[in-house]
């Protein structure tokens, strides 16, 4: 006689049903599986592009200060996304005292804004807030993407700012080891950046829906197969509630200002600046190699936008910090910081970093003796 119970097995039970239901209409009529929720935070000061968060309560006077710095053209959400793909969260719990720079949305009335803006005024203005709220205390950058590389050129220029380390994660140093890129690097070597950046010229920046298509492009399997992901997963609320917030993340892309994405196109993209340790600016030059304090920096093995093989060689331009630490792990450009693996992989490693550097600001030559003696104490006798 045939079991019914192997006649039944793999279909959908009632509950399947019931859930898949429930997950199709809110999909399409409802307001989706799962609405955004975010770690609680104040807002402690406002102004033009640097209103400065704090995540939790009143921090403990021992509370280690970091700062999330996020790139341009992309939402702070990237830093507090959904429970459990909250890097915010997760360093809350861990103790520190987290703060996040908001840059708001950019118009065209920030047309001039260029990337000194953030690194001569945005960023050291938050870095001495935070520091004078922790008694003059050294201040942990922690920056995604180009958040990443506004940090490195913050702590390049500004060697008096209370800056305790710098965490780059997904921040390409050597832009000719980006594969997307590849094209526009050809076509700039005939044109300059002149055909990139006439329209944002006339617009005053890169508008945000350009923006937000840029990022789908660069993951088109995935816009693709969306709907085949979506039949597939009805049953499973929680991969949904992924999708829907990152969904939710690309469309709240901002845009950039015209000069910052000028200064994109000719110094990051084209010049490749930051593969030879600097930066130029009009008739200054920032040089990485004047950061004196550690850094972190962490590339995904399966990102596209910024390549581990791109981000890898920071290793070798910052000849002045005390310690320079990369990790490759897997995941992609968002999935580095903000994916259902990050607590695995890129927090634990931060986390390792962060024990790592002194808690107290020091020399150079304390913090490469503090690393040494930690080296030596774990190799076996």
């Amino acid at each position: 006689m045939l079991d019914p119970a192997r006649l039944t097995a793999g279909l959908p039970t009632r509950d399947d049903l019931g859930t898949a239901a429930r997950n199709a209409w809110a999909l399409t009529f409802g307001d989706g599986v799962s609405p955004a929720r975010r770690t609680a935070s104040d807002l402690l000061r406002a102004g033009p592009h640097r209103d400065l968060h704090r995540f939790g309560p009143a921090p403990a006077t021992d509370a280690r200060p970091i700062l999330l710095v996020p790139p341009l053209a992309v939402p702070t959400s990237c830093y507090d996304l959904r429970p459990g793909q909250s890097l915010a969260a997760d360093l809350l719990g861990r103790g520190h005292a987290p703060y996040l720079l908001d840059y708001g949305t950019m118009t065209a009335a920030d047309r001039d804004l260029g990337f000194e803006s953030w690194f001569d005024d945005i960023v050291p203005d938050a870095v001495r807030h935070v520091s004078d709220l922790h008694g003059g205390g050294g201040v942990d950058l922690v920056g995604w993407s180009l958040g990443g590389t506004i940090s490195l050129l913050t702590a390049a220029a500004h060697a008096d700012l209370p800056i305790r380390s710098v965490t780059a994660i997904g921040t390409p140093i050597d832009y000719t080891r980006i594969p997307v890129i590849s094209p526009l690097r050809v076509i700039g070597r005939y044109t300059t950046e002149r055909p990139l950046t006439a329209v944002t010229r006339i617009l005053g920046g890169l508008p945000a829906p350009v923006v937000q298509a840029a990022y789908r492009v660069t993951a088109p399997h995935r816009e693709l197969l969306k709907p085949w992901f979506v039949a597939r997963n009805l049953t499973n609320t929680e991969s949904l509630a992924r999708m829907e917030a990152i969904d939710r993340f690309m469309a709240e892309m901002p845009g950039y200002p015209a000069r910052l994405f000028h200064q994109m196109c000719s110094r990051l993209i084209l010049g490749n600046d930051l593969a030879a340790g600097r930066f130029h600016l009009g008739g200054s030059t920032v040089e990485l190699g004047d950061i004196a304090v550690p850094v972190l920096a962490v590339g995904g093995t399966t990102d596209v936008i910024a390549p581990a093989a791109a981000v890898a060689p920071v290793t070798e331009i910052l000849t002045g910090s005390p310690l320079v630490r990369f990790e490759a792990v897997p995941g992609s450009h968002l999935g580095l910081v903000a994916g259902p693996q990050a607590h695995a992989t890129t927090w634990s490693i931060l986390h390792e970093f962060l024990d790592e550097v002194p808690a107290a600001p020091t020399s150079p030559d304390d913090t490469r003796r503090a690393h040494d003696e930690s080296a030596l104490a774990v190799v076996p006798s």
